[in-house]
């Protein structure tokens, strides 16, 4: 199981469905554990009753349905799917409305769902996806790229309240995929995923969304910035390595 879990991390993004599927059938033992241990490119549904397009994920499956972060309701309909209570529900509503604007103006596109549970520790978890198509046929509205997909995926648990304070444990995580095809790059491929944990005990005085807001918008600033370093920074110097520059190429002079 744990090289099984190493070689998913390590893997391409764009290879991680059919990874985890052989890995499925190789250790059918340990599927459960697979399923919510290893994070997939992230799939879109619409949802016909809202018009609006959800994100899929384990965090709102049950069995072979999903539910709708809009409509509530599971599709294919599952009449005994779990659901959140009354006021879980509620603050799930507002944190999706607040998401999207958050992701239309960081973003400037793309699709976002967050989904809220109950969990055993009289507290709750609280899941927040971003799928970003960067494609020229995306949601984007640059379309540089020939593929492209930055798929984010935030899972905070939140403890019960104790004198005014939570406990929030954020885990992120981040996978990057794209493709160019034109005269100045040839056929270039760049693909990775990241991930990261931060907690943090906080005043609960301005609600649960304004803390997993701002535990949000700083872990994905340290996301990119370490994608930056790691994939981009490490590509751009291993190009320049072989395939120095022009401006820095010193034409040889002749032997005299």
């Amino acid at each position: 199981m744990e090289a099984a879990l190493d070689l998913m991390r390590r893997i391409s993004p764009n290879h991680a469905e059919t990874a985890l599927s052989a890995l499925l059938t190789l250790l059918p033992h340990h599927s459960s554990s697979l399923l919510s241990q290893v994070d997939q490119p992230l799939q879109v549904l619409c949802d016909l009753e809202s018009g609006k397009e959800f994100i899929l994920c384990e965090y709102n499956r049950d069995a072979d349905s999903y539910r709708s972060p809009w409509s509530n309701k599971y599709h294919p309909p599952l009449e005994d799917g779990l659901l959140p209570s009354n006021a879980l529900r509620k603050l799930e509503v507002e944190a999706n409305d607040i998401f999207s604007v958050y992701r239309d103006q960081y973003y400037e596109g793309g699709i976002s769902s967050v989904y809220m549970w109950e969990d055993d520790n009289e507290g709750f978890v609280a899941c927040f996806l971003i799928k970003k198509d960067g494609s020229k046929t995306g949601h984007g509205r640059r379309g540089y790229l020939q593929e492209g997909a930055w798929d984010a995926i935030h899972v905070i648990e939140v403890g019960p309240e104790e004198e005014g304070t939570a406990h929030y444990c954020l885990t992120s995580t981040v996978m990057l995929s794209l493709t160019t095809n034109d005269k100045s790059s040839g056929t270039f491929n760049l693909s990775g995923s990241i991930r990261r944990q931060m907690n943090l005990d906080l005043s609960v005085v301005e609600g649960h969304l304004c803390n997993m807001g701002r535990m949000i918008e700083e872990m994905e600033s340290k996301l990119r910035n370490s994608l930056d370093q790691v994939y981009f920074g490490k590509t751009k110097e291993m190009v320049c390595t072989l395939r120095p520059p022009h401006e820095i190429v010193q034409p040889r002079m002749p032997d005299c």
